[in-house]
């Protein structure tokens, strides 16, 4: 019945909130500890960054993943879990503790291409719209992200697809999980999908995964472009959030705060803090 297709859909929405706190508190962490005495990062540093802070928050919530497929592989006329905390409890009674952590090496792993790509689709943006990056259009920068997911993806797919394999595949599940080939770890998982199916069936459900991914990360980062220019026009450095147009005498280097002392100076003649960033 339809209600199938949102199979694990419930912990998967539970999983966004602690999985995007974790990400961005690390991100903001490794940033500063690659950032040089200037206050300048590399684009490679940029990235690597950003590929350490989505191993932390993969790592911490990852039990949630790992539920989340098994949620889904279930036969819900025969299910095997009640629901989130009784698949949580059931697995850790039946399989240990380190069975909520099973595939976690190769989501780890698959986050070298998926970085990888996300850089060389990032420093051939400029190339492609033939413009500065921090003048796109709402409509370029959803393109753009898109077209990073989809690369991104593409590449370390192969890696996913072992993954969710050994997430479903469980002595105590009918089946074993219903997994198509038998497997003692990863790097056997990868040669017998190989052996049984050919390279290709790496990457057998990439199609339907990138209608997915595609369209959220576009909507995601886009809607995260918009709000960040809400932001900027509310404090007053463009003219409109509908643009990146420049308000005419403002000191675009000044931080929020620092902008609105200012202001105030003007206004009063004296600042507000006694130890004013300026």
């Amino acid at each position: 019945g339809p209600r199938a297709l949102w199979k694990g859909n419930a912990v998967a929405c539970l999983r966004l909130f602690p999985c995007s706190a974790v990400q961005l508190a690390a991100y903001r962490k490794f940033v500063i500890l690659f950032t040089d005495d200037l206050g300048h990062i590399s684009q490679w540093s940029s990235i690597m960054a950003g590929s350490l802070a989505g191993m932390v928050s993969t790592i911490v919530t990852y039990p949630t993943d790992l539920i989340k497929t098994r949620l889904i592989v279930q036969n819900l006329l025969e299910p095997s879990y009640r629901g989130i905390l009784h698949a949580f409890s059931t697995v850790y009674q039946q399989e240990g503790f380190l069975a909520l952590y099973r595939g976690v090496s190769l989501t780890v792993l698959g986050a070298l291409p998926f970085s990888a790509g996300s850089l060389l689709v990032y420093m051939n943006l400029e190339k492609l719209w033939n413009g500065p990056r921090d003048r796109f259009s709402p409509l370029q920068n959803f393109v753009n992200v898109c077209l990073a997911a989809a690369v991104t993806q593409t590449l370390s797919f192969p890696f996913d697809t072992v993954k969710r394999k050994m997430q479903a595949q469980s002595p105590h599940l009918p089946h074993r999980g219903g997994v198509d080939v038998r497997f003692s770890g990863a790097v056997d998982c990868f040669r017998q999908i190989v052996k049984a199916q050919g390279v290709l069936a790496l990457w057998n459900g990439l199609t339907a995964n990138l209608l997915k991914i595609v369209p959220y990360f576009g909507v995601m980062f886009g809607t995260f472009e918009f709000c960040k220019r809400i932001c900027l026009y509310q404090n007053g450095y463009i003219v409109s959030p509908l643009s990146y147009k420049l308000t005419p005498g403002v000191d675009q280097s000044l931080k929020p705060q620092e902008l609105r002392e200012f202001k105030k100076f003007f206004k009063t003649g004296q600042l507000k803090s006694k130890k004013p960033t300026l």
